[in-house]
């Protein structure tokens, strides 16, 4: 391998992360929407989120991803996810993109109903570890000179993900990273 086919690769992966910059933005515009909705009506939707091993906390397997406790909860959950969405998208096109979603908002949402303290988990974070991991996983399987690249940069700048896997504060549902950061191992491993 030359620096000329490392050069080659930084490109290709510079241009697909550009090209797939459109969805992760309407991603984030529909979470704003609905979030900002949500606080209007006095957090109407938190009946979303995942309540562990409680028969109202089902549909929170599947929502709990679109609801947010308040203003900086999302906007620290933007950044990550607007940066993951569009790595991922790069990594693997839409339509798997689509279904590695998916896999990993109803992954990281039963395991957190199963294992889940008792309490209201809401949040994107569990999608954004699962992003996290899953890029990881999928670069140890289907190693290539973008997805590596992807990787050391995705590693660079959002190691400090890694510490929220750690129990941290009341409010913060780090069974719900811990299950998303499974789920994209889990989908990884499977596709």
């Amino acid at each position: 391998m030359t620096f000329a086919d490392i050069a080659n690769a930084l490109s290709v992966t510079i241009l697909a992360i550009k090209q797939n910059m459109v969805l992760p933005a309407l991603i984030l515009a529909f979470l704003w929407c609905v979030n900002i909705i949500n606080w209007m009506n006095n957090n109407f939707l938190r009946v979303l989120g995942v309540y562990p091993r409680h028969w109202a906390g089902i549909p929170g397997i599947f929502f709990s991803p679109f609801v947010h406790a308040n203003a900086d909860h999302l906007f620290f959950n933007s950044i990550p996810l607007f940066i993951l969405t569009a790595f991922l998208l790069a990594l693997v096109g839409p339509n798997q993109f689509l279904h590695i979603s998916l896999w990993i908002i109803i992954t990281s949402g039963l395991l957190t109903w199963l294992i889940g303290r008792k309490a209201v988990h809401v949040g994107a974070s569990s999608v954004i570890m699962g992003y996290w991991t899953f890029i990881l996983a999928y670069t140890w399987r289907h190693p290539s000179l973008s997805a590596v690249i992807m990787s050391i940069i995705m590693l660079y700048y959002l190691a400090g993900l890694a510490l929220s896997l750690f129990p941290s504060s009341e409010k913060v549902s780090w069974e719900g990273h811990c299950c998303g950061a499974a789920a994209g191992i889990i989908v990884a491993y499977f596709l």
